[in-house]
């Protein structure tokens, strides 16, 4: 089951890098400013922790933003499924 939360950037680990366009980056803040998020980011709770794979751009806007929690979809997973994630 998916359900949507605000989680607080903090907790989102980002175990691999990303590079971003910092074009798109203020693009997007912009855009948050005016209108909101309109699409969450994509977050696996696995034990209790959270990690995040895609919306590299849109976590980026949050933290220039200067924003503490941002909506993510959030689907439980095993440590296998991470570990897939991972490799």
């Amino acid at each position: 089951m998916v359900e949507i939360r605000e989680i607080p950037l903090a907790q989102i680990r980002r175990p691999l890098p990303r590079q971003t366009d910092p074009g798109k980056v203020r693009a997007l803040m912009a855009s948050i400013q005016e209108i909101g998020l309109q699409e969450p980011i994509e977050v696996l709770e696995v034990e209790g922790k959270y990690y995040s794979f895609s919306g590299c751009h849109r976590y980026e806007a949050f933290v220039r933003l200067g924003r503490d929690r941002i909506p993510c979809r959030v689907r439980r997973a095993t440590p296998a499924v991470l570990r897939l994630h991972l490799a």
